[in-house]
């Protein structure tokens, strides 16, 4: 009895674990959620950093396209499907599906997060796009990690694009996950997502927006 009372003190003693830091996925998870809970533009603008980026279909800073906007009656629901992490772990991509109305529409989105000081995630891009059929992705998923580079990589050369065509991006400090974007004045966007696997920087998304319609 008193050793059983010895080993239940020691192990009140012993320093609670600390829980696992949040990955990606589980930001993605949670800012859905969110827009389920506290409406759809309050999610966002709780979710992003003060210079995060939406497209309307320009390049709009998102806190200022949010401001004073009220939440729609029904939000928008999504989930990942695909999740891909530097090796520093401080940059990541997530995308995957969207369904709107109780699936009248559907689509698609790419959201690309930064780790913060304090290790919670905050998103910087968000963008995606209605589709006729929605994707198959999503579920128990795990995220695909670069490989990690000997020395940091030089950040990919940037695209020729013609003046009039906006581009922005970014890459990981090691350099093993990087992204950009382009916009052009009719409203086309591309965005891409390049992965270190070690040898080369493999293309891991490719999205490609026509011009909305006049």
């Amino acid at each position: 009895m008193i050793l059983a009372l010895l080993l239940a003190a020691a192990a009140a003693a012993q320093p609670a674990s600390k829980p696992a830091p949040m990955s990606a996925i589980d930001a993605e998870r949670a800012f859905a959620a969110d827009a389920q809970k506290l409406g759809q533009w309050t999610a966002f603008r709780k979710w992003s950093t003060p210079d995060a980026l939406m497209f309307v279909p320009q390049p709009t800073k998102a806190h200022n396209f949010l401001k004073g906007r009220k939440n729609p009656p029904v939000p928008v629901y999504w989930w990942p499907g695909r999740s891909y992490v530097s090796c520093d772990g401080k940059l990541a991509i997530n995308t995957g599906p969207w369904v709107r109305d109780f699936g009248k529409s559907v689509g698609y989105f790419t959201t690309v997060w930064v780790r913060q000081a304090d290790g919670r995630w905050k998103w910087i891009y968000d963008a995606g796009n209605e589709d006729k059929f929605m994707r198959d992705e999503g579920g128990d998923i795990a995220p695909v990690n670069a490989a990690c580079p000997k020395v940091p990589l030089a950040p990919p050369p940037q695209r020729e694009v013609p003046a009039n065509v906006k581009t922005g991006g970014g890459s990981s400090g090691d350099g093993s996950l990087s992204w950009g974007w382009t916009v052009a004045a009719s409203g086309e966007r591309n965005f891409f997502a390049l992965l270190w696997d070690g040898k080369k920087r493999q293309m891991v998304i490719e999205d490609k927006v026509a011009a909305p319609p006049r």
